[in-house]
Parts: structure tokens; C-alpha cells; sequence
């Protein structure tokens, strides 16, 4: 083989895989997987010892995540039947010049899907970044009219046998004004407590104190392409802590955080080594 044909074979393998791989990671954006895990919550009562939690986020409704995927990814959780539903922000992806893709033209109908969700203890949301960019009112506005609790900056209490868990959450950490005061509301150290924040770096930047036993976040993708030896590239864009928030299970400073993978991508709609998810958390005692 001559240095041009070596050239030309070279070129052409190079061209199959990046065509392969591009096309396995459209597969894979869409490859919403069920992740169970239980999490213990500090002060959890026993009445909701086994509440379950389906936590979304970042479901960034465009052109490049579907309507027929978000509600295969409804029928999924509610398949599921859990107790609460928390919704971790971003349900549209921002954009001003081509609202055809993106952007707020994609707000109403991504609410019509996530409006089916069900949950016997309630439904709760927080927002995202893209949100605040996409129109943070209508944003809210379509929150309210799918008949879910809103807990930027404030929350709920939920009761059972006279038992009570905090649900709450805050504002995006970077495009708004989070209060973690206003969300906790009268909680102290010895209720049991979960926070929501889309952005995970909330845990080293805001919580300043035990109050929250648990955060719920999302933003990151779980770095959304992962790559062998090296991680994920993209993850320092969205969080101050490297790879720290990526994914999964993390010990902040004062609490646990749980940072899901999310269900929806950026353009292009692409995932390596990082499925889309919906979290089913079960509650326990860390004293059972």
C-alpha cells in the first residue's frame, strides 16, 4: 500500500467511525433508563420511610428532544407510581433567533406532556438556567397551569400520621437569586429536609448550615459525553468543582447531593457513556 492509498483507507475509517459513533450517540440520547437508589435522609420520620421520589430535570423540549420522547419519558415515571414527582428545571432549551428550534415556542407543549405526571403526595418544581433565558415567566406561568408546586425560593410541607418532610428548592444559581432561607421556611436541623437546586453547586455556595439533609440537582447531564481516560470535557462549563457534581451520589460540604444524568440533551442530541435517566429515589432512615 502507497502513502496515498494509506492515506485514503486512514481517511475513510476515521469518516465510518465518527459516522458510527454519532449515530449511537442519537441512539443513546434517547435510551431513558429507570435508576433506583435509596438515599438515606437525616430526621426522616417514620411514616415516610420508603417514600419514593422520581426526580427529572433538564428535559429541554426542541426540535432535537421530541415531543414522543418526553412523553415515553411521562409514561415511564408514571409506570413507576411514585409518591412525590420533583421536576429539576431547564424544560426548554433558550434561544432567541430560531424559536423553530428552540426556545419559548417549545414552553406550553412541554407542560402539556409534564402535566400528565402523577404522584400521590405531589408534584414539584424548580428552574433552570435555559429557563430564566427562555422567559422565566412563562416559564412559571405554565408551571402553574399543569398544576404543579412551584418551590423556587420556598417549598412545602408534606404530612403523614402527623410526621412531616420539608420539600423546597430555590432559584438558579446563576441567572437568578437563590434563598436558601426562604426555601427551608421554619425547618431546623432536626426536621428532614430536601432541597432542590438545579445547579448542584449550590451544596458549596449557599447551604450553609444542616438544615437540608438532601439535594436534588441536575445542569450537569452527567457531562453528557463521557469519554475513557479522560471524563467529561463539558462539565467544567457548568460547574466551579470539575467533575466533582458530574453525576450521581456526591458528599457536599454539609449535605448529601444526588446530580442526575437528566433526561433531555443539547444540540446536537448526543450521549456517550452517559444514558438519560429518571431517578427513582426511595427514602430510609439512616437509623434502619
Amino acid at each position: 500500500m502507497n502513502r496515498r492509498q494509506f492515506i485514503r483507507v486512514t481517511t475513510r475509517t476515521v469518516a465510518g467511525s465518527l459516522l458510527a459513533g454519532g449515530i449511537y450517540g442519537a441512539v443513546e440520547a434517547k435510551e431513558i433508563k429507570v435508576v433506583r437508589l435509596s438515599i438515606p435522609l437525616p430526621n426522616l420520620p417514620r411514616p415516610f420511610h420508603g417514600t419514593t421520589i422520581a426526580f427529572l430535570s433538564d428535559i429541554h423540549h426542541s426540535i432535537v428532544v421530541p415531543r414522543s420522547y418526553i412523553e415515553h419519558v411521562v409514561n415511564v415515571t408514571n409506570a413507576l407510581s411514585p409518591d412525590i414527582v420533583i421536576l429539576g428545571g431547564d424544560y426548554v432549551t433558550s434561544g432567541e433567533k430560531y424559536n423553530w428550534l428552540h426556545g419559548a415556542a417549545y414552553i406550553e407543549p412541554c407542560f402539556d406532556m409534564l402535566k400528565k405526571l402523577t404522584a400521590k403526595l405531589g408534584r414539584f418544581a424548580v428552574t433552570g438556567n435555559h429557563d430564566t433565558h427562555a422567559g422565566i415567566d412563562k416559564i412559571n406561568a405554565a408551571i402553574a397551569a399543569a398544576g404543579i408546586r412551584n418551590i423556587d425560593n420556598g417549598g412545602a410541607w408534606l404530612t403523614l400520621d402527623g410526621e412531616k418532610l420539608r420539600i423546597c428548592g430555590v432559584q438558579d444559581l446563576r441567572t437568578q437569586k437563590p434563598d436558601v432561607q426562604l426555601a427551608l421556611g421554619d425547618a431546623s436541623e432536626k426536621d428532614a429536609v430536601i432541597l432542590v437546586s438545579h445547579n448542584p453547586d449550590v451544596a458549596e455556595q449557599k447551604i450553609k448550615d444542616a438544615s437540608v439533609g438532601l439535594l436534588l440537582s441536575g445542569h450537569t447531564h452527567g457531562g453528557q459525553v463521557v469519554l475513557p481516560f479522560i471524563g467529561a470535557p463539558i462539565v467544567g462549563l457548568c460547574s466551579d468543582y470539575g467533575q466533582k457534581y458530574r453525576y450521581g451520589i456526591v458528599q457536599g460540604p454539609r449535605c448529601s447531593v444526588y446530580v442526575t444524568s437528566g433526561v433531555g440533551t443539547l444540540p446536537p442530541a448526543f450521549r456517550l457513556n452517559c444514558y438519560p435517566e429518571v431517578a427513582l429515589i426511595t427514602l430510609t432512615s439512616p437509623s434502619v
